[in-house]
């Protein structure tokens, strides 16, 4: 049924839109792709696993736990890698580069510390699903839709009701104009990272919990490249619009043709898009300012 695949499609897309929204933070202020952005999600859901399975605390403060874990790690990420590239004004290859070794590292680190094994969350919510008709949801899917709408929401408000959301605007614009106006770019790069950080670790916590977690669960931040593509690069509303029509997509491939199609609409959807609308749905294209 075509209703129930929509459905099914919402809740994998909640958690691509959580990923691809802190991609996309970081894009906009910093103009670079932070491939270790899927790290930091990975190591958020380890947090919460182990809240959750070792100290037995509830979900809420696991949740929170691996919010501000994982953004305390990306405010690391950013301090030692990407501050003395900014200090320099290296260009944005040297910031994906350095991205990319952090990726490299903090997924081969886990593995050697954590082990590769594949582990399950503890189950939190009951297994029956929520029954309408011929229509069918999940109790976890709906929690995991809840959650992200919220969290989608605070963010929102914070990002354009805020002077904090205000300074990360202008300087998403114009960063030396920004900091002439008395805008302190490197705090806005902190909480930036900051935030980009803790929505991975809220996805990342969700992904585990419908899935499972493992050291190589970073490649996430492919499908989260993707949905910021076909949204539009640095718009947030893009991010979650393109994750959104991501996850109603792959979910269409997957119950009408065939799983092993999934990855491939994906890319397809991506190159269709970069074809014929560059900037994304809701994005612009825009032209460096002297």
């Amino acid at each position: 049924m075509v209703l129930q695949q929509i459905i099914n499609g919402l809740s994998i897309g909640a958690v691509y839109a959580m990923i691809s929204v802190g991609y996309s933070l970081v894009y906009s202020v910093l103009n670079f792709s932070n491939f270790a952005h899927g790290e930091v999600l990975m190591l958020g859901s380890y947090i919460g696993f182990f809240v959750m399975s070792k100290l037995g605390l509830p979900f809420g403060v696991a949740l929170g736990l691996a919010i501000i874990g994982s953004g305390i790690i990306a405010l690391l990420i950013e301090k030692i890698g990407y501050r003395p590239l900014r200090l320099r004004r290296a260009p944005s290859l040297y910031f994906m580069i350095s991205a990319m070794g952090f990726s490299v590292f903090l997924q081969n680190f886990s593995i050697i510390t954590l082990s590769p094994n594949f582990r399950t969350y503890p189950k939190v919510f009951p297994i029956s699903p929520y029954s309408f008709g011929d229509i069918t949801i999940g109790r976890l899917d709906a929690v995991i839709f809840i959650i992200t709408i919220v969290a989608l929401a605070l963010l929102t408000l914070f990002i354009y009701k805020s002077k904090l959301g205000t300074a990360i605007r202008a300087t998403s614009y114009n960063a030396k104009v920004a900091s002439l106006m008395g805008i302190n770019p490197d705090l806005v790069i902190m909480i930036v990272f900051f935030l980009a950080g803790g929505t991975a670790g809220l996805g990342g916590v969700l992904f585990g919990m419908k899935y499972t977690v493992y050291p190589w669960m970073g490649v996430l931040t492919i499908k989260a490249f993707i949905a910021a593509v076909v949204g539009g690069l640095g718009s947030l509303p893009g991010a979650v619009l393109g994750a959104f029509v991501l996850g109603i997509a792959e979910t269409f491939a997957a119950g009408y043709i065939s799983s092993a199609f999934r990855d491939l609409l994906s890319f397809t959807l991506m190159i269709i898009i970069i074809i014929v609308r560059p900037g994304g749905l809701l994005g612009t294209i825009t032209q460096e300012k002297a």
